[in-house]
């Protein structure tokens, strides 16, 4: 095969044929937060890479549909672990807010009170439901480390461990939104 001897010219012309199955297998098992063109230059990285373990036993499509399927499946697994949330998934009046508190430290305007709401429930969705709990109490109902430890029955010192976590989990993820608004 020319393409395992480092001709170019019979890679891209490789990647031109495998191109519709390998895009067809990404748009069928997309992950949400992937683009299709990232994903598809993943499995062609992957396919490469591996050509060496191709031993030609079954037909090479084949062969390459496995790859991108599982490059697509590891990739929706990850998404599950570190789900993140991005700029994408805002609606337009959550992302005014968040281009808002990026630009302005002042309050918001009463009409962006329900997108901010949501903006909070958003990044709390990505939080463990131990953390998510402790912020809400903290933060959103206004209540003390006592009145957590009784609702909770968890000691203060994890009270507040869990909730300095939480905050900072927050944080990495509203500057993550903060820094696509930049890009």
């Amino acid at each position: 095969m020319r393409v395992r001897e480092g001709d170019e010219d019979a890679a891209r012309d490789l990647m031109q044929e495998l191109y519709p199955l390998v895009i067809k297998i990404v748009r069928s098992h997309l992950p949400r937060q992937t683009g299709e063109e990232d994903l598809a230059q993943m499995i062609f990285v992957k396919l490469f890479s591996k050509l060496e373990q191709y031993s030609g036993a079954f037909p090479f499509t084949h062969w390459v549909s496995r790859i991108a399927v599982n490059t697509c499946l590891n990739r929706l697994h990850h998404e599950k672990i570190r789900p993140e949330l991005r700029w994408a998934d805002l609606s337009e009046e959550e992302a005014r807010v968040i281009e808002s508190l990026a630009a302005q430290p002042a309050d918001l305007e009463p009409d962006r009170d329900l997108a901010a709401r949501d903006l909070v429930e958003k990044l709390l969705a990505h939080l463990s439901p131990p953390d998510r709990l402790v912020i809400s109490l903290m933060y959103l109902e206004g209540k003390s480390i006592q009145e957590v430890r009784q609702v909770t029955g968890w000691n203060i010192p994890v009270i507040k461990v869990r909730a300095f976590r939480a905050r900072r989990k927050l944080k990495k993820h509203l500057e993550s939104l903060l820094k696509e608004t930049t890009v």
